[in-house]
């Protein structure tokens, strides 16, 4: 008696569609260096500015090389980015194009993006050998380009949305109008913190962040917006950083990296005034797997097994959260760090904002 198995037959639809998204896949990686070149060498820009323009006209307005040019521009257009005009042979970016490509202020500004996910796929041999010891990558090991593509890729949308956050916080809004205190953790190059400090010039503010390379960015772009008078930026972690009475502690995109997250809510709990509140913003997430299997989920979660994740764990404890934990996860750890509310206060298609008060 034989216990061979016939293989599964395949199904040729299915086939076929799995070769079709590996194609678009192939199509987007590639795509996405792309994208960096053109946001670098002011293609984009070019564009929007002065478009429809040829590939010849474009390289004359950009000083670069048409035969370069030509080549970026039809797979720009085959993919979306840019809109190719046959009876003329000339490219242009439609409004929407625009703000998505051209426009540095745009919540929607995505050449940030493709700066963060190309630079993020550098560590790829340090990732290998992570996956098979278990190791992890902190946030520092990453090339420059992750921190510089993480600011311009959030920064205009915490500009646009941040002060709306805030204001769906019970009280908090008035309490920093009046003048209050504010600890922005896991700042980074400190574009939020900015935000706040403009926005509130009666209170004071703290970036934190252990990245000392972040922070003396961040430095800078303090000085430069003309709020380094107000601003002070501190090289810590989140379960050590200095202070107490914060009205308001802020952590954008950053609570999953962590890698004791429990510790760190029990830390923010003891920095917090009586009357303070916690904004922790992370990526949009369902609470079940299944619900999260989408272009954005996927987004999350493979920047999760890239960053996020390596991060947590090259920390100790090792929590291991992960981008797309969803707001039950989250709520459990937050609560077991001492904190007794907790609910959703905001979101966008791409952000959770939870409020968490002792």
């Amino acid at each position: 008696m034989t216990t061979e198995t016939q293989a599964d037959p395949i199904d040729e639809q299915k086939l076929n569609e799995l070769v079709e998204t590996s194609l678009v896949d192939l199509g987007a990686t590639v795509h996405a260096a792309l994208a960096v070149i053109g946001d670098e060498l002011g293609l984009y820009t070019a564009l929007d500015e002065a478009g429809p323009l040829t590939s010849v006209e474009l390289a004359e307005e950009t000083e670069t090389a048409e035969r370069y040019v030509r080549e970026w521009l039809r797979s720009q257009a085959s993919g979306g980015y840019v809109t190719y005009v046959p009876e003329t042979d000339r490219y242009d970016l439609s409004p929407e194009q625009a703000y998505v490509l051209a426009n540095k202020e745009s919540p929607v500004f995505m050449p940030g993006a493709f700066q963060l996910v190309s630079s993020a796929a550098k560590i790829e041999p340090e990732l290998l050998e992570a996956f098979r010891t278990g190791e992890g990558i902190g946030w520092h090991e990453h090339d420059e380009d992750v921190f510089h593509g993480t600011e311009r890729f959030f920064g205009p949308s915490y500009g646009a949305f941040l002060l709306d956050w805030i204001e769906a916080f019970d009280g908090i809004d008035e309490m920093l109008q009046a003048g209050g205190r504010i600890a922005d953790v896991g700042c980074g190059h400190g574009a939020p913190t900015i935000r706040m400090a403009e926005a509130y010039p009666n209170s004071t503010v703290v970036g934190i962040d252990y990245h000392e390379a972040s922070v003396a960015v961040a430095r800078e772009r303090a000085e430069a917006a003309g709020v380094a008078d107000r601003v002070d930026f501190e090289v810590a972690t989140a379960s050590e950083y200095d202070g107490t009475d914060y009205d308001l502690v802020t952590m954008f995109n950053c609570f999953h990296d962590m890698g004791d997250p429990v510790g760190v809510a029990a830390h923010v709990r003891e920095t917090l005034s009586d009357d303070g509140a916690w904004m922790i913003v992370e990526p949009y997430a369902e609470d079940r797997v299944e619900d999260n299997l989408t272009p954005f989920g996927r987004l999350a979660y493979s920047i999760s097994t890239v960053a996020c994740t390596p991060n947590s764990l090259s920390q100790d404890v090792g929590y291991g959260l992960g981008a797309q934990a969803g707001e039950e996860q989250t709520r459990e750890v937050v609560t077991e760090g001492g904190f007794t509310h907790f609910h959703r206060a905001a979101e966008t298609p791409t952000s959770l904002v939870f409020e968490a008060k002792p």
